[in-house]
């Protein structure tokens, strides 16, 4: 295993940035992550530009921000609030993480294909789509574990880890495909004026940009196959739903050993909406700059992507003085940055939102390069304003009703941590939460 391992800031800014042709996912990657097919996630070169321009020019659509903020204020207050007055209530244990998994799931589902496959319901049922995603990520993990000989192997025979693999795909592809085929069915019914009531999900807004000619496409009206719809609603499905599960675990973790960044989180609620049931808008939680401080330190500190991997094209010279040779593997560890001290100071492995806040009262900016959470460059992670968008306004709603305490003292891995809430200061909700 030829590697080049870096946590070097200025490797990673001319990696990401100044020589970004030369640093590719590579085929290799692609392999590993069969399941993304040629999405943008996996994608080099014109596919990734074409993917990239339309998903960018589907998330900049107005439409886009005001369904999605329907979305997630919708789960927030008929899903989400209910279960946990129904725990609190019955001092029943839930699993925090497992809660968060399936209200970003819900959410995903809604804004690529929008369906809502109610993962988010009072007897958390297992839903079929839902297992074959972890499914598959857990085999794509597994990927990462064994010689590529060995998978390779495998998913030739049909056995082991690769085998289910090929049964989750399967069940991923029947769900994703209907979603499309139902789409253009839907869309193919629709007048111009109709269209634009459609709710306006990713799918749909891939199908109608190919039959109008978006800006995307210069007014060529280019034709998008099921294939190429597949990979993206495929890709855009994995970066939203895991990314928010891990990075809202973390930050309620933190935030029930941290109760005085807690109680400020509550006072500026209760301060910018004295009359509010914490139901925010994106309009409104804009204002909350210390939440979006504590969200920030807590990506930093655990960041959801933890290792990133490019592979060079041609032979180089990183800034540390390291020589790269063609085809050379890099990683780069985004939990080793968000723990320097050479780019936090002395205090980087303290959590202190206001790390993130001037003087004056505005969030401070630091280069992608050095808060790598969210990638740097041309590959920066086009979902950061809507990611947060979310987080914020669910992250009010709980805390404008709920606290947190840690109900066991167990050492905290990746893998598991136990972390309780309390209603009001008198009855506890028990909740797990897995990084």
């Amino acid at each position: 295993m030829d590697y080049l391992v870096t946590c070097d800031s200025l490797n990673v800014q001319h990696m990401l940035l100044k020589n970004f042709e030369n640093y590719v996912k590579g085929p290799v990657f692609r392999q590993i992550f069969e399941p993304f097919g040629d999405g943008v996630v996996v994608a080099d070169a014109e596919t990734w530009k074409y993917y990239r321009t339309h998903i960018q020019f589907f998330i900049k659509q107005r439409r886009h921000e005001a369904f999605i903020e329907q979305i997630v204020q919708n789960k927030v207050k008929t899903c989400l609030l209910p279960i946990l007055d129904h725990v609190q209530e019955h001092g029943k244990v839930v699993d925090l993480q497992d809660l968060f998994s399936r209200f970003a799931f819900d959410n995903i589902c809604s804004i690529v294909a929008g369906r809502d496959p109610m993962c988010l319901s009072m007897d958390f049922p297992e839903v079929v789509i839902e297992r074959a995603f972890n499914e598959s990520e857990e085999s794509i993990f597994y990927r990462h574990t064994v010689p590529m000989t060995v998978w390779k192997v495998q998913k030739w025979l049909q056995i082991g880890q690769e085998k289910t693999m090929t049964k989750a795909c399967k069940t991923l592809d029947e769900f994703i495909y209907s979603c499309i085929a139902s789409k253009r069915e839907e869309l193919r019914k629709c007048s111009k004026e109709e269209m634009d009531e459609l709710p306006f999900d990713l799918i749909t807004a891939l199908i109608t940009s190919e039959n109008c000619g978006s800006m995307a496409d210069k007014g060529k009206g280019r034709v998008h196959s099921d294939k190429f719809l597949r990979d993206g609603a495929f890709n855009y499905f994995v970066a939203g739903r895991e990314t928010m599960t891990s990075a809202l675990t973390w930050f309620f973790w933190l935030l029930s050993i941290h109760p005085l960044v807690e109680a400020k989180i509550v006072e500026e609620i209760k301060v910018n909406f004295p009359n509010n049931d914490g139901i925010l808008g994106t309009e409104e939680v804009k204002k909350l700059v210390y939440l979006h401080g504590a969200l920030y330190e807590s990506l930093r500190l655990f960041p959801p992507v933890p290792i990133e991997r490019k592979q060079a094209i041609k032979a180089d010279t990183l800034p540390s003085g390291h020589h790269v040779h063609p085809n050379t593997m890099i990683l780069f560890s985004l939990y080793a940055m968000g723990r320097s001290e050479e780019i936090w100071g002395k205090d980087c492995l303290e959590f202190k939102p206001e790390r993130w806040i001037s003087n004056k009262g505005d969030v401070i900016y630091v280069p992608s390069y050095k808060f790598i959470t969210f990638n740097a460059g041309p590959r920066t992670c086009l979902g950061k304003d809507s990611a947060m968008v979310q987080m914020k306004i669910l992250a009010s709603a709980i805390l404008h009703n709920y606290r947190f305490q840690v109900v066991e003292v167990t050492p905290i891995t990746t893998r598991s941590k136990r972390i309780a809430v309390s209603h009001g200061g008198d009855m506890r909700l028990v909740a797990v939460g897995d990084g």
